[in-house]
């Protein structure tokens, strides 16, 4: 069924100036030789939140059902959306100590978002030698500098 699917890559990046603080999200999304970026911010989030929130709007994006290659440099997406998030959903959105999992609507979100994909999520070293993943910094950087 994936087969006929147009196969996109997702790059996603969040950051945020003091964490809590303004913050900024951005992705680039690839299909062959097209490329788009989204960016977008907020005055007082955390960095956590802004790297679920850069791959819910990386996700949006799409105008149909796709094959996602998604990359991101944060460990707790990556982990979040690919393991936790199953216990958490069992466990009705509680951690194992019976706390609720924080940003639970974000990943409501994007749990909604995956089932409409096939996706893969991957990790990449922030910072190194991923082009797309430098240049998704640089946006989100530039977004949460707007609300400072």
């Amino acid at each position: 069924m994936s087969g006929e699917l147009k196969r996109v890559s997702l790059i996603t990046d969040g950051a945020c100036k003091g964490n809590p603080g303004p913050g900024g999200w951005a992705f680039i999304l690839r299909f062959g030789e097209r490329s788009r970026e989204g960016a977008g911010g907020e005055p007082h989030t955390t960095n956590n939140r802004m790297e679920i929130r850069a791959a819910i709007e990386g996700l949006k994006a799409l105008k149909e059902r796709c094959e996602v290659d998604i990359t991101t440099d944060s460990e707790y997406l990556r982990q979040g959306i690919t393991e936790w998030i199953k216990g958490w959903k069992r466990n009705n959105w509680r951690t194992k100590s019976k706390a609720p999992v924080k940003n639970s609507e974000l990943w409501m979100e994007l749990d909604d978002l995956c089932q409409k994909h096939v996706t893969h999520w991957h990790w990449t070293k922030g910072h190194a030698d991923h082009p797309d993943n430098n240049r998704c910094d640089e946006l989100a950087t530039t977004a949460a500098e707007r609300f400072r």
